[in-house]
């Protein structure tokens, strides 16, 4: 029996945002834009996404003159990501 996949993980753009996140310890907006070649407004919306379900935390900060945000992944963002990534072998091994 597979387990259902975390719909909020799943998802391409978020799914890349989690994975650089849980291997560093926090990265500034641009840093991930760069890394995902998003947008700035799809990076946003899914950003905020991943801040509702508190698995990232997001800080608004000022880096002289400009504005600086900067993610890092929540506990719980970790714990689900893991889940994920479990969930996603078990697919691949009954494959």
């Amino acid at each position: 029996m597979f387990n259902d996949l975390d719909p909020l993980i799943h998802s391409q753009l978020r799914l890349a945002i989690m994975s650089i996140l849980v291997g560093v310890e926090q990265a500034e907006f641009v840093y991930l834009k760069e890394k995902t070649n998003a947008t700035s407004g799809n990076l946003s919306v899914q950003l905020e996404k991943l801040q509702q379900a508190n698995y990232i935390s997001i800080e608004k900060t000022f880096k002289g003159k400009y504005p600086l945000t900067i993610c890092r992944i929540t506990t719980q963002g970790g714990e689900a990501f893991s889940r994920y990534v479990k969930d996603l072998q078990a697919y691949l091994r009954n494959t």
